[in-house]
């Protein structure tokens, strides 16, 4: 991208987005004492740059933001300015509640709206597997959870009869004939009813036709056809079929489409 063509870029959005409403809306998390923190608007541009460049590393995403001329120029940051460490980044997105990101999707739809970029009259919505940033190495049995087990976050536990049939169902499995890879000593037999993984406890095994078994989650979309504008997108475990999930994103879906006096 040429310097015009980036000046454009930052100046339309700029006249799209007002950033400034931010500082409102996370007034309360920042304390008035001690060292600066991040300055939110710096961190929400980061956060679409990562979704927009296909970054889910804090790490990347500052080492990707430092050689581009024009997203220094969007984050208004000049070229020998040092950007944030990624464990800044990663801090301030835990700090955050998930209401201040929905507010700004929502006053983002809002201004699409305003510039007639929403028909608001067909929404296709689709779901798709979004790998976790953890390996299936890092899956470890799940223990029988009991009356006297003392609750932690660091170990997973779930009902005892619910392991014992799982562990009957794979003995069956394994013994079957041309049971694939049964009979490898690297062979595992891998479910969500017995293994977590220590690295990211939320994410679910699961396996798409075509794709390899991995750790994932499941992002889905909703998307107005008018304009191909994003109009709800929300995750969720990978451990269940794309349906169930539906009524919750019309839930969510028809609000915002309300409010917007579109539905």
């Amino acid at each position: 991208m040429d310097v015009s063509a980036m000046v454009n870029t930052d100046g339309r959005l700029a006249e799209l987005v007002d950033w400034t409403f931010l500082y409102e809306q996370t007034r309360a998390l920042y304390s008035h004492t001690g060292h600066p923190s991040l300055d939110p608007v710096v961190f929400f541009k980061l956060v679409l740059v990562g979704r927009l460049e296909n970054l889910v590393s804090d790490r990347r995403l500052v080492e990707h933001c430092a050689l581009r001329l024009d997203i220094l120029y969007f984050l208004c940051y000049e070229l020998d300015e040092e950007l944030p460490w990624h464990s800044t980044v990663s801090r301030t997105r835990q700090l955050f509640p998930a209401a201040v990101f929905e507010h700004l999707f929502d006053h983002v739809f809002a201004q699409c709206v305003a510039q007639e970029l929403v028909a608001g009259d067909t929404q296709a919505i689709d779901s798709a597997p979004v790998k976790a940033n953890a390996a299936l190495e890092s899956l470890q049995p799940k223990r029988a959870a009991t009356a006297h087990t003392p609750p932690s976050p660091a170990v997973l536990t779930t009902p005892a009869h619910q392991l014992r049939q799982e562990v009957t169902r794979q003995a069956k499995r394994q013994k079957a004939p041309g049971a694939l890879g049964a009979t490898h000593r690297k062979a595992r037999l891998l479910s969500n009813k017995t293994h977590y993984s220590t690295s990211d406890p939320d994410a679910r095994v699961s396996v798409k036709p075509g794709k390899v078994r991995a750790l994932n989650y499941l992002r889905s979309l909703a998307v107005d056809t008018g304009h191909g504008v994003t109009s709800h997108v929300q995750a969720d475990f990978a451990d269940s079929r794309d349906s169930v999930h539906l009524p919750r994103i019309v839930g969510s879906l028809q609000p915002r489409l309300q409010a917007q006096e579109l539905y």
